[in-house]
């Protein structure tokens, strides 16, 4: 009898433990938050986000002027906008997935770039349009310059925190102008204190069909799970996106031929990523949607399908209650 009570308190301690691991596991939950040409004639560019089934579509910035998610940490959206400035005039927001608890970040203006964070979202780095200097900016979650970041190359753009956040990948050139001869974007990393910089992509040299606004080295992923950086180029005249490795491994491209593929990110558990795109061939005018991909499997799906342009998706984390 005392044995029998020993098992059935042992068996409840055992379930109890089970519920509370079961209670305590979390599975990550998002929503895809992406740009939208809502009014081409007015240059109106809106913030949407949606399920990532593609349902429950809604726009959440409501803003006549330009408004470009350009990154996501958490449940938190990054965007630059030239609201309460000039048309065109960018500086860097703040919002939730549901266009909830908007705030102005930093009071320096910036240029049209992509972004990142590291040290759990505390510090950004940013590209800011900084008239005599040329550098890119760390910045603190509130806005305050933590550190500059000088590549001492005449283009820089698009930087992304290594996992660590000691190094940066970034798109670069030695010419300043995307129209000049021999520009050739092409993807570096340095270290975030400034020092060892090394050039990660080389485009193929006999490829000549890129036009001069076309991305050679798109702007890159640096995902931490499987320490590899992702971007897109354009490569015998269309768009897929590429994997290397930080030591600048032979690329591999991992979207079909069938799609051009272009802006990206991945979901934070490394299982997913989403970008826009449209299918190849295409004839008359490119409709750019958003399309969602599982890494290993390579299954690809379709979440828009409407005129409008909608680019640059980023995954936003939902709050679990």
């Amino acid at each position: 009898m005392e044995m029998r009570k020993l098992t059935i308190i042992v068996l409840a301690v055992l379930m109890g433990c089970q519920s509370t691991q079961n209670t305590n596991e979390t599975r990550k939950e998002y929503r895809i938050a992406y740009n939208v040409w809502y009014d081409q004639e007015k240059d109106d560019y809106e913030v949407f986000s949606m399920k990532p089934d593609g349902t429950d579509i809604i726009n959440i910035s409501n803003w006549e002027g330009v408004d470009w998610v350009y990154y996501a940490y958490q449940d938190k959206i990054y965007f630059i906008s030239d609201r309460d400035t000039t048309h065109r005039m960018y500086f860097l927001y703040e919002m939730d997935a549901f266009g909830q608890n908007i705030r102005k970040v930093s009071d320096q203006r910036l240029n049209d770039s992509w972004l990142s964070s590291r040290n759990k979202g505390s510090e950004l780095i940013v590209d800011p349009r900084v008239s005599g200097d040329s550098a890119f900016h760390i910045i603190s979650s509130d806005g305050q310059l933590i550190s500059k970041l000088y590549t001492n190359l005449a283009y820089y753009n698009d930087p992304y925190f290594s996992p660590d956040g000691t190094e940066v990948v970034f798109r670069g050139a030695t010419q300043k102008f995307k129209k000049e001869s021999g520009y050739l974007d092409e993807l570096y990393i340095i270290g975030a204190d400034g020092t060892g910089l090394r050039k990660l992509t080389t485009y193929p040299e006999n490829d000549t069909l890129s036009a001069w606004y076309q991305y050679h080295a798109g702007p890159p992923f640096w995902e931490p799970d499987r320490n590899v950086i992702t971007y897109n180029s354009v490569q015998n005249g269309y768009s897929s996106l590429f994997l290397t490795d930080p030591t600048g491994k032979t690329p591999e491209r991992i979207t079909p031929d069938s799609l051009y593929a272009a802006w990206h990110t991945w979901s934070s558990d490394g299982k997913w990523i989403t970008f826009d795109g449209y299918p190849r061939p295409h004839e008359g005018d490119r409709d750019f949607d958003i399309y969602l991909m599982e890494y290993e499997t390579g299954h690809i799906r379709q979440l828009t399908s409407d005129s409008t342009y909608q680019q640059g998706p980023v995954f936003v984390e939902l709050i679990q209650e």
